[in-house]
Order: C-alpha cells, then sequence, then structure tokens
C-alpha cells in the first residue's frame, strides 16, 4: 500500500508542467558576450550556458561532478578560460588585443530527466592605447562554431567614451542568459561578431567594470520549459518491482502520446497499407520494424554522444536522419509507382495442356481473336466467353476449365522489403527526450532500467502505428466489399497512394534540411 504514492506520482508525469528544462533544447549551447569599453581597457564578460547533453559531456570528459566546490572544477575553469580565449578575437583599427582572462565562474542548475545545466562566466580585459581621434573596435566569436543556440553580443560605453557607430545593441534581450524571451526561442539571434566606432576623452575617469566574480553576477537558469513526461520518469522513479512495472506501463502510453504528434510516419503508414493489399500481419510486422529501428537509433545516438562527441556532433546527426528517412520514403513511392506501371501491361498467357497462347486485347472492343489449341481441349474464346483484365494471366486445363495465376507480382501486393524500409524510416529518427532518459540511466547507473524504459517507450511509438494500420485495413476491405473491381481499388487508389508516400517523403526531406541551414550551408 506504501506503493501506491508513488505510483501515482509517475502517472501524473503523462501531464503536461512546466520544469527547468532548457529553453532552447536539450542540445544547445548558448553564448553571450558583453562589451564594456572606456578610454584606456576593455573588459569582455563572456558566459555560456549549455544544456543538459553537453553539460553532461563535459562532466564525462573532464571528470567532475556537476556540483559546487567540486576538486576538479578549478582546474577546468582555467582549462576552458584559456580555451575560450583562443576562439574569440578583439581588433582595434586591424590590429588584434591581447586578452587576459581575470576571473571565471561556474553555476549548475537541474535540467530534464535529472540532468544538470551549467552556465561558466569568465571575465577578460585588454588594454587600450591613449587616442585623440574615432577608433573602431572589432569583435569575432568562433567557439561553439555549428551548434545550435541563442549567441548574442551587446556593447556598453564607460569612462567618457562616446560610441559613433555600433552594430550590435546596448541592452540585451535574454538577461545575460538568464531569461530566454519565448518569442525567440524558434529564431534565437546569431550574433557573433560586432564593430564598434568610438571616441574617448582621455581627461575623463575610466570606470571599467571591477574584474573578479562579483562582476560576472551568474544566475542559473535561462527560464523555464514545458517538460518532457519521458524524460522525467528516470528520475522520478525509484527502486522497487512494483515501481518498475508501473514505470514501465507509463512509458508505453507516454509512447503513444508522443505518436499522436506531427511525424512518425503515420500518414506515411496509412497511404501504403490502404492503397496495397496490406493485412493486419503486415500492420503488426510494420510496427515491431519501427520499435526496433527507434530503439536501436536512441541506442546508437547515446553511443555517439558518450564516446565520439568530440568527432560527432550529436545534434548535427538529427537533419541527416531526418534526411535519409525521408528519401527512402520517396524511395519506396517511387519503387511503388513503377511497379504499378510496369504491372499494367494488357497481355494474358494462357496455357492449354503444356502449349501456352497469348490473348492481344482490343481496348476500344475488348475482343480477343479465337485460338485453336493444340495438345489440349480444343475451345475459342469470343469476346463474351471471359473478360480480360490488366495484370491477370489465365491458365487452361486440358478439361477445359482454367484458374488464373499471376506471372509476376500484381503492383498493389505487398513486399516485405517496402515494409522494413517504411519501418526504419518511421523509426529511425530518435526522440530527444528518449536520449536524455539513456544519458540519465548512464549518470544514474541505471542504465539496465533505462534501456527498458526506451524499449517500452518504442512500444507505445510504434503501437499507434499498427493501430493506424489496422484501421486503413480494415477501411480498404470495406471499400473492396462496396466495389472490389472498381476503377477506385483496381487503379486509381494504389496509384494515389505511391504517389502521396512519395511527396511524403520529400516534404519530410526538405524540412530536415530547410529546418536545420543544411541547405544554405551546403549551397554557400
Amino acid at each position: 500500500m506504501r506503493a501506491w504514492p508513488a505510483l501515482v506520482a509517475i502517472a501524473v508525469l503523462a501531464l503536461p508542467a512546466p520544469a527547468p528544462g532548457h529553453p532552447l533544447g536539450n542540445f544547445s549551447i548558448n553564448r553571450y558576450a558583453a562589451l564594456e569599453i572606456s578610454g584606456d581597457a576593455v573588459v569582455l564578460r563572456y558566459l555560456v550556458d549549455m544544456a543538459e547533453i553537453p553539460t553532461f559531456q563535459e562532466a564525462q570528459e573532464h571528470g567532475f561532478a556537476a556540483e559546487a566546490g567540486h576538486p576538479r572544477l578549478a582546474p577546468y575553469l582555467a582549462r576552458q578560460a584559456e580555451r575560450l580565449r583562443d576562439g574569440l578575437r578583439l581588433d582595434l583599427d586591424g590590429r588584434r588585443l591581447a586578452l587576459r582572462a581575470e576571473a571565471s565562474d561556474v553555476v549548475f542548475a537541474p535540467g530534464a530527466g535529472g540532468l544538470p545545466t551549467m552556465k561558466l562566466g569568465v571575465l577578460y580585459r585588454a588594454g587600450l592605447p591613449p587616442a585623440g581621434q574615432p577608433v573602431r573596435l572589432t569583435y569575432r566569436d568562433g567557439n561553439f562554431a555549428g551548434r545550435a543556440g541563442w549567441q548574442e553580443v551587446v556593447a556598453v560605453p564607460a569612462g567618457g567614451v562616446t560610441f559613433r557607430e555600433s552594430t550590435v545593441p546596448r541592452r540585451d534581450r535574454s538577461r545575460a542568459l538568464s531569461h530566454y524571451p519565448v518569442d525567440l526561442l524558434d529564431s534565437p539571434p546569431q550574433i557573433a561578431e560586432a564593430r564598434v566606432v568610438f571616441l574617448s576623452d582621455a581627461s575623463a575617469p575610466s570606470e571599467v567594470a571591477a574584474s573578479g566574480p562579483g562582476g560576472l553576477r551568474l544566475r542559473a537558469g535561462g527560464g523555464a520549459s514545458p517538460r518532457s513526461p519521458f524524460g522525467e520518469l528516470l528520475a522520478t522513479t525509484g527502486p522497487g518491482l512494483g515501481l518498475g512495472l508501473m514505470a514501465l506501463v507509463v512509458a508505453v502510453g507516454l509512447g503513444a502520446v508522443h505518436a499522436l504528434e506531427p511525424g512518425h510516419g503515420k500518414t506515411v503508414v496509412a497511404a501504403y497499407l490502404v492503397g496495397s493489399r496490406g493485412t493486419g500481419w503486415h500492420a503488426v510486422l510494420l510496427g515491431l520494424v519501427v520499435t526496433a529501428s527507434h530503439t536501436a537509433g536512441v541506442y546508437v545516438l547515446g553511443g555517439v554522444t558518450l564516446y565520439a562527441s568530440r568527432y560527432v556532433m550529436p545534434e548535427t546527426l538529427y537533419p541527416w536522419l531526418g534526411a535519409v528517412s525521408g528519401l527512402g520514403i520517396t524511395a519506396v513511392g517511387l519503387w511503388l509507382l513503377w511497379r504499378h506501371a510496369r504491372g499494367r501491361a494488357p497481355r494474358h498467357v494462357h496455357d492449354h495442356g503444356g502449349r501456352a497462347h497469348a490473348h492481344h486485347v482490343t481496348h476500344a472492343g475488348l475482343e480477343a481473336a479465337p485460338v485453336e489449341a493444340r495438345g489440349g481441349a480444343d475451345h475459342a474464346h469470343g469476346p463474351d466467353d471471359h473478360g480480360h483484365h490488366d495484370h491477370v494471366a489465365h491458365a487452361h486445363d486440358d478439361r477445359g476449365g482454367h484458374g488464373h495465376h499471376d506471372q509476376a507480382p500484381p503492383p498493389g501486393a505487398v513486399s516485405l522489403r517496402d515494409l522494413v524500409v517504411l519501418g526504419v524510416t518511421g523509426g529511425i529518427v530518435p526522440c530527444p527526450a528518449a536520449l536524455v532518459v539513456l544519458l540519465s540511466a548512464v549518470a544514474m547507473r541505471r542504465i539496465g532500467f533505462g534501456l527498458l524504459l526506451i524499449v517500452a517507450f518504442s512500444v507505445g511509438l510504434a503501437a499507434v502505428l499498427v493501430a493506424v494500420g489496422l484501421l486503413m485495413v480494415h477501411a480498404r476491405r470495406l471499400l473492396a466489399r462496396v466495389r472490389e473491381d472498381g476503377p477506385l481499388l483496381g487503379r486509381w487508389l494504389p496509384v494515389t497512394s505511391a504517389a502521396a508516400i512519395t511527396v511524403l517523403g520529400l516534404v519530410i526531406a526538405a524540412q530536415a534540411l530547410l529546418g536545420s541551414g543544411m541547405l544554405a550551408r551546403l549551397g554557400s
């Protein structure tokens, strides 16, 4: 009885609620630079806000725990200050200024799935020579190139400095990466450079910000975002068989709910099964392939995150996986169109006691020339004896009867290869929340349970696809009862379904490439 409150708590996870997960995504690395310019120095306050997965990678690579005062944090901060400085460039009238790190600090905040987020800051200073005329200061940030996230630069004058020109504002929009505006989350700023033309008054006192940790004023957190119930499942499930089984059931339900969101190939599955001769077994097989491919995708991406992140950025794999998924679906659609076109040859072959002959159909009058059979029962076919339909071959035995056999697979037949391709493409793109669960399991040393949760989540996702497939199979059977040999089922439905699959595959691939900006980068 004591387990019931905990079981209820697990079930409540299915309800959406705010949590401190990073609002810009679990993969994001966000950067902020504030330039404070006086007559004799420039102080650069440089902040990096890492979401759950980059924080996990940093902790794994450098061997520190996400807690204040950990003995390995100070050496890590010293190394990071030097590494980040190498990626920054500050020039005065074309001459590079030397940046000197004067202070650094780091804070942690709880994130999704029990994983922490990390914000670190470094205070740099560069001296300025005296100048009695306007000078141009340029800034460029080359750190974490290609990583998703917020990137912002501001510049403010101090100590008698007057700005003549500035390409960046004086006020930021994120409150130093502590509050991200909701309306900019889908298209965060990507400002990596700044140019300021200023004039300084040598007689004015310098009022540059004081160095030291107090000058950084780090604040943890970047605003709340809707949590992923699945991502929180492992962190809120305690030990015990009852709790574990309940968590697995909840994971199945969350996978089903996740599958109802846009995407995941539901439309493709529906179009394929309604346009083919699919059965309930085909729908179940498709669901099994989706389960296997989604689970394998999470495991592979988790392996890349753990062991190969220095060579491959995990978040860059998502658009490529999406593109591969879309192109795979397109290939299936084109194959179905080609197979349907090939299977419409208006030719019938008849076998009479071991001798074959062909009927050539005249579509205008549906007439067939009488043919004399040798070595079997003699008979002739007139235009009214039996109808000739596309894709069907007739076999005649010695007794004068004739059965039907296919010389080639009919265009609407279900192919195991098509099912496997559709299943793999429908599940190959892993859910980011599943990756969070996997990394949480590694951090909490509950790897086995985390792997089971991911399998259960994939089963729930596949169950929805199976249900959609069974519904489409049943709908097609209902249509077949009305008119099985009509033009809708016999001719237009397979073609329309194949064309829809082709178009949907192209749309999925285009969305993956355009949404990530990959096409723009490839074209540049």
